[in-house]
C-alpha cells in the first residue's frame, strides 16, 4: 500500500459546515518509522464535537490546523507494525484521521476487544465511544437516585439513548426530548423510556408539566439553547445537570447562550459540571465492563446510524446538527 485517501480541514467553517470547508483526496501513505503502526480503518465516527475541532475557539484541546487531517474517533486492525507489543491484524480504537489508513505512533488509542455477539460496530459505538460520556456522565455527576426524575435531551442519538437506559436501570423515571415521532417511539417502546416529547412538534414547556408535574430533578444535557430553558425552569432542589454538550450552537455565527438564572440556581441550589469524556479516561475500563453486563443481560440496546463510504463523511456530519442522525452516527470506511 503506497497511496491513502484522506479528508483535511481547508478551512474553518463559518457558520454550518460548509462544501469547501473540507477537501478530500488521495495522497501518499506517511512512511512507517520505527515506533509506529499502521492502522486501516473500519469505522469512522462522527461526533458533535468535530465542528468544535474545526473552528479555533477556546476548547479542551488543541484544534485541528488548517491544511492537517480531520480529526476522529476511529477504530480499525493494524496492517503493519513495527512498535513493539503490536501485531498485524489486532484491533485499536481511540482518536485517529478522517482517513482510510494512518500511521500512528499509539497514541491516543487503545486495543478493542472482539466480544463474541456484539458487532464491531456497535462495540466501537457504545463501549469505546458514547458509552463512557452517558455512564460517568450520569453516574458521577448526575447521582442517580430511585425515583428520581431524569430529562434526557437529544435522547435517540449514541449519547442519549444509553444515559436514558442507565437511567432506568438506576431506578429514575426517564422523559427524553427528541426530534420526530419514529425517534420519540423508539426510546419508549424500544429502549424502555418512561415518555418522549417530540421537541418539533410539542411545547417542550407544557409537556414537562404534563410529564413531570413535581419537577425534574437530573437534567442530562446536550442541546442548550430554549430547550435547556424550559428544563432549567423546572428544575427541583438540589437538581444536578451534568453539561455534556450545547449543539445548537455549534454553528451560530454569534453568541446564542440565554442568560444565566442565577438566582434560580442559587435559590434552587443546583447543582452544574461541565465536563468532557476524556476527563474520566483513566476509568475507561469500569464503564466497559458495566455497559458490557448490561448489554449481555439485555438492559442496554443500541442504535448505530452507519453510512458507507468514507468519501461521504463531510456530508454526513451534518446530519448531527439538524437532527438528521437516528443513533450513534458511524461511517463504514471499510468493511468489517
Amino acid at each position: 500500500m503506497t497511496e491513502r485517501h484522506v479528508w483535511r480541514l481547508a478551512k474553518r467553517p463559518v457558520g454550518d459546515i460548509a462544501d469547501g470547508d473540507l477537501a478530500y483526496g488521495a495522497e501518499t501513505l506517511p512512511d512507517l518509522h520505527e515506533g509506529q503502526f499502521s492502522l486501516r480503518v473500519t469505522y469512522l465516527s462522527l461526533d458533535p464535537t468535530n465542528r468544535i475541532w474545526m473552528s479555533d475557539q477556546e476548547q479542551y484541546m488543541p484544534p485541528v490546523g488548517v491544511g492537517a487531517p480531520m480529526r476522529g474517533g476511529v477504530c480499525g486492525r493494524v496492517v503493519e507494525s513495527r512498535k513493539a507489543g503490536v501485531n498485524p491484524g489486532e484491533l485499536y480504537a481511540g482518536l485517529g484521521e478522517w482517513a482510510d489508513i494512518m500511521v500512528t505512533d499509539g497514541t491516543g488509542l487503545s486495543r478493542l476487544p472482539e466480544i463474541p455477539g456484539i458487532p464491531l460496530a456497535e462495540a466501537f459505538g457504545t463501549l469505546g465511544l458514547v458509552g463512557p460520556t452517558a455512564y460517568f456522565g450520569l453516574l458521577d455527576i448526575g447521582q442517580p437516585k430511585p425515583g428520581e426524575t431524569l430529562v434526557v435531551s437529544a435522547a435517540a442519538g449514541g449519547v442519549g439513548q444509553i444515559v436514558g437506559q442507565i437511567g432506568k436501570i438506576m431506578g429514575c423515571r426517564v422523559i427524553g426530548i427528541a426530534g420526530g415521532k419514529a425517534k420519540c417511539d423508539y426510546v419508549v417502546e424500544t429502549l424502555g423510556f418512561d415518555a418522549a416529547i417530540d421537541y418539533k412538534n410539542e411545547d417542550v414547556g407544557a409537556a414537562l408539566d404534563r410529564l413531570a408535574p413535581d419537577g425534574v430533578d437530573i437534567n442530562f444535557e446536550q442541546v442548550g439553547g430554549p430547550i435547556m430553558v424550559e428544563v432549567l425552569k423546572r428544575m427541583k432542589l438540589f437538581g444536578r445537570i451534568p453539561l455534556c454538550g450545547m449543539i445548537s450552537s455549534y454553528n451560530a455565527t454569534t453568541p446564542t447562550e440565554p442568560p444565566g438564572f442565577w438566582t434560580m440556581i442559587l435559590m434552587r441550589r443546583l447543582s452544574i459540571r461541565g465536563f468532557i469524556v476524556t476527563d474520566f479516561a483513566a476509568r475507561f475500563a469500569e464503564s466497559g465492563q458495566a455497559m458490557l453486563g448490561w448489554m449481555m443481560e439485555g438492559k442496554l440496546k443500541t442504535r448505530q446510524d452507519i453510512r458507507p463510504g468514507l468519501e461521504n463523511a463531510a456530508t454526513a456530519v451534518k446530519d448531527l446538527y439538524s437532527g438528521g442522525n437516528f443513533g450513534k452516527l458511524l461511517v463504514e470506511v471499510t468493511p468489517p
